[in-house]
């Protein structure tokens, strides 16, 4: 799949748990996970908002596109 998720980065230089941010985005632990595996086929521009403004980046640092 050529969109990446790099939830697990972010997280980790926010020293952040996935239940922390889950509780903070107000989003369940199972589509945080789904989201983060990249297993997830959509997200909604409310939620990435959310995620944005929590982990304070920008949508281009959660959601990378390469070719594999």
């Amino acid at each position: 799949m050529p969109i990446r998720v790099n939830l697990d980065v972010i997280l980790a230089q926010r020293k952040m748990s996935v239940t922390a941010l889950a509780e903070a985005v107000d989003i369940t632990i199972a589509n945080l996970s789904k989201l983060k595996t990249g297993k997830a086929k959509a997200i909604r521009f409310s939620t990435l908002e959310k995620l944005c403004r929590v982990l304070e980046c920008q949508p281009g640092d959660i959601l990378e596109y390469g070719d594999d």
